[in-house]
C-alpha cells in the first residue's frame, strides 16, 4: 500500500474486465478525437484493440502480475509488472485521468524501483514516443535502449550501489 495516497494493489479479476476496457478507452480518447470516425466506430475499434491488447498481454506474459490500482475500494487504474531473471518489464500503468498528476503513478513506479534496487535487477518498458510520462522516466533514471517505429523502448540499468544512477 502507498499510503501517502492511500493506494492498493489488488490482482485482476474477470469481474475487471468492464474497467480495464474503459480504462483503455479513456487512454486513447484524446487520438480517437482526432480520427473523424462516429462514436459508434470508435467503441468498436477501441474495443477490438483493448481484446487484441489484453489477450497478448495474457499469451506473452502468463506469469505476468496483472494488478488494479485501487483507492479508497475504488479502481483507479491499473499496473501490469512482468519480473524476469534480470529485469522486471513494467507492462502498463495507466490511471483514470481524474488520477493522473497527483504523483500516484511516480509512487507506484518508484515503490516497483525500490524493489528492483533491493535485486539488482533492470527495468526495461517501452512508451508512445509522444507520451507525456517520457520526461517521467527521464527523471527516475530510464535511457533510450531502441525504437520500435511507435514505441520507444527504455531501460533503467541494475543498481548496484544505492543512490546510484545509470
Amino acid at each position: 500500500m502507498l499510503s501517502k495516497y492511500a493506494v492498493t494493489l489488488r490482482a485482476l479479476h474477470s469481474d475487471d474486465m468492464a474497467f480495464i476496457e474503459s480504462l483503455y478507452a479513456g487512454s486513447r480518447a484524446f487520438e480517437m478525437s482526432h480520427s473523424g470516425w462516429p462514436a459508434e466506430q470508435i467503441a468498436a475499434f477501441l474495443s477490438q484493440q483493448f481484446n487484441i491488447q489484453h489477450a497478448y498481454y495474457q499469451t506473452h506474459y502468463p506469469d505476468g502480475e496483472f494488478l488494479i490500482v485501487e483507492q479508497s475500494g475504488q479502481a483507479i487504474g491499473r499496473l501490469y509488472l512482468f519480473w524476469g531473471q534480470a529485469s522486471l518489464n513494467l507492462i502498463d500503468i495507466n490511471l483514470l485521468p481524474d488520477y493522473q498528476g497527483r504523483g500516484i503513478g511516480t509512487a507506484l513506479i518508484e515503490e516497483q524501483l525500490r524493489k528492483v534496487d533491493e535485486q539488482g535487477l533492470g527495468v526495461d518498458l517501452f512508451v508512445e514516443h509522444h507520451n507525456p510520462a517520457m520526461r517521467l522516466y527521464e527523471r527516475l533514471g530510464f535511457h533510450v535502449n531502441g525504437d520500435s517505429g511507435v514505441y520507444t523502448r527504455l531501460r533503467r540499468d541494475p543498481r548496484t550501489e544505492p543512490g546510484e544512477t545509470s
